[in-house]
């Protein structure tokens, strides 16, 4: 791979993460809030590029315009012995294989496959905010399980709660509604679990999104995998929406 072909990987990566960052292909892979460095980041490759291309044609017209010929055939010919002499390694090409993932694949976002192999991550926040005055309280997996776990639910007796999540089914058939966190990209993406019962649709199909409303009910389950707190919703009314817009769950870290 020579300097012009690094160049072009370089725009090119730099191009798809431009690409990536005003889309919303960009959430499949990182959160919201690191748009910015994601936009720097292609910025930055492009600018690379152009700098390497506008340096290598520098360094030609320089050695096509010296007089002395005989000297620039010695200079070329030198040039192609070093060259041969230390080859840029193959290896290098694999540089390619991010690109093309990137540009040919979107990966779906992390599902119940992963969230049933994973220990919830629910931990205890530092604090709560206080509730909507709206009936249903719109709230977050995240939001109404903390609150739920760690706050004995003291703020949602006798509250409607609106929550959406995606559908798991564990191998008994109980089913979980889940959104999976982040703390800064989908490799780190963790499971916040909430068990569900009362009136559940009958028909649960894994990984289908659901706007569950219901109300809060006293008591734990312990997550299988790293005993960690699920905490129960009674479902009065769910139906099925859209994925949404951001599949993962950002209040994690608020």
């Amino acid at each position: 791979m020579n300097r012009q072909a690094q160049a072009a990987v370089m725009f090119l990566l730099g191009a798809a993460l431009l690409h990536a960052g005003a889309t919303d292909l960009y959430l499949r892979y990182v959160k919201a809030g690191l748009q910015p460095l994601l936009l720097a980041s292609g910025v930055v490759l492009i600018a690379a590029a152009v700098a390497t291309v506008w340096y290598e044609r520098g360094r030609a017209r320089a050695a096509h315009g010296t007089g002395h010929a005989a000297h620039g055939t010695e200079q070329a010919a030198h040039g192609t012995e070093e060259a041969h002499a230390h080859p840029e390694p193959r290896i290098s090409w694999l540089l390619v294989l991010p690109l093309l993932s990137l540009i040919l694949v979107a990966p779906p976002a992390l599902g119940s496959y992963s969230a049933l192999r994973s220990g919830t991550a629910l931990k205890q926040p530092y604090g709560y905010g206080k509730l909507s005055t709206s009936d249903p309280v719109p709230l977050s997996v995240v939001d109404y399980a903390s609150r739920a776990a760690y706050g004995h639910g003291s703020a949602l007796h006798g509250r409607s709660v609106r929550v959406t999540g995606f559908l798991a089914l564990d191998r008994g058939g109980a089913p979980y509604l889940v959104r999976m966190a982040l703390n800064c990209c989908a490799a780190d993406a963790q499971p916040v679990k909430i068990a569900l019962t009362g009136k559940l649709p009958p028909v649960l199909r894994p990984d289908a999104w659901l706007e569950v409303t219901g109300t809060y009910r006293p008591g734990l389950l312990h997550d299988p995998v790293n005993n960690g707190p699920i905490p129960y919703l009674k479902v009065v009314s769910a139906r099925p929406v859209p994925t949404p817009h951001d599949p993962y769950d950002e209040t994690w870290n608020n």
